[in-house]
């Protein structure tokens, strides 16, 4: 074969190639990995400690004397809480839920004075009591964002406290004298404030360390008695306990299904 007809051989073959129409190569196709949801709704319980405070003792009789005040503010010893709910997390921003927790009891005391210079009387009054409470709330929360697993929150909370005073006894130790009160218990709005952090245990469980600030509301005892019933008022009242608040601390467990 000629060189000329090498050249027109190969020449004819490159214009049969060119005329073969190209093809797109086939698409990879990647795999979806499919990430397991879990309903918004949420089981939660908690442990915890109280730190409580009271606004002030009141008594109809402690404007009979000409001077009273307190030594001894009243206080209440630290006490456990338990507490457990139900809630849902509407969003990764926002989730709500109600509880109802038992907060157990913590003794009470305080030591006041009287006088009353123009009849001769001088006296204390030792004070002691134990106080509990069912508090149930309707809490909403928002979810700060998520860092290394760990999301930081702040919530509010509204709802009802039925505090209960129990054991009750005042003692006059300089006169020899005193009384006593019967439980007496009631109802009080509550409203409460939080803050804390969700630790992800698992993708079902979260670890929750948290703080509160509760108002509970007002207590009261049962109408004050005499120890020698001769000197009791004609008409009994109450102790009351004023605005009762505590600084919560708790740590809990939340787990999604």
């Amino acid at each position: 074969m000629g060189i000329f007809n090498k050249y027109a051989a190969a020449s004819a073959a490159l214009l049969c190639l060119g005329a073969i129409p190209a093809h797109a190569a086939d698409p990879v196709e990647v795999p979806v990995v499919e990430v397991q949801q879990f309903g918004g709704w949420y089981l939660r319980g908690d442990i915890g400690m109280s730190n409580q405070r009271l606004g002030n003792l009141d008594y109809v009789g402690f404007g009979d004397a000409a001077q009273h005040g307190f030594l001894e503010d009243g206080t209440f010893d630290a006490g456990i809480t338990g507490q457990i709910g139900v809630g849902y997390q509407f969003n990764d921003w926002l989730r709500a839920d109600v509880t109802g927790q038992y907060r157990g009891k913590t003794e009470f005391s305080a030591l006041d004075f009287y006088s009353n210079p123009a009849l001769g009387q001088y006296g204390t009054n030792q004070y002691h009591a134990k106080k509990s409470e069912w508090l149930f709330l309707a809490n909403a929360y928002a979810d700060l964002g998520t860092f290394s697993g760990i999301t930081p929150y702040v919530g509010g909370g509204i709802g009802a406290s039925r505090n209960t005073i129990s054991n009750f006894t005042d003692d006059n130790i300089l006169n020899g004298g005193g009384g006593y009160a019967d439980s007496a218990s009631q109802w009080n709005f509550a409203w409460a404030l939080h803050a804390g952090v969700g630790i992800k245990a698992t993708d079902r469980m979260t670890i929750d360390v948290g703080y509160s600030y509760v108002n509970l509301g007002d207590g009261q005892t049962a109408n004050a008695h005499n120890y020698d019933d001769r000197f009791t008022r004609a008409n009994p009242e109450p102790f009351k306990f004023k605005d009762i608040t505590s600084h919560d601390f708790k740590v809990g467990v939340r787990y999604a299904f």
